[in-house]
């Protein structure tokens, strides 16, 4: 039994949103700026579709990198 949720995620966390933006260059921006605002620190930006009206994304926070000591091991 882990004492935190986080603790239990495996590599990584996902966040998929639609930003309603002007062209896909301040869609990017947007979606660095929420990973900012959410307190992730260095999110990568996995998927990216603009489509007129907005920007659909999914942000990747690694809570461990790969090849990384997990601590899921070690429970």
């Amino acid at each position: 039994m882990v004492d935190k949720a986080i603790d239990a995620v495996m590599d990584a966390i996902d966040i998929e949103t639609y930003l309603v933006c002007r062209d896909p260059n301040e869609g990017k921006a947007l979606a660095l700026k929420l990973g900012q605002e959410l307190n992730l620190g260095d999110i990568d930006i996995m998927f990216e579709e603009f489509d007129g009206y907005g920007v659909r994304v999914r942000l990747r926070k690694y809570i461990y990198k790969p090849g990384a000591q997990y601590r899921w091991l070690t429970h």
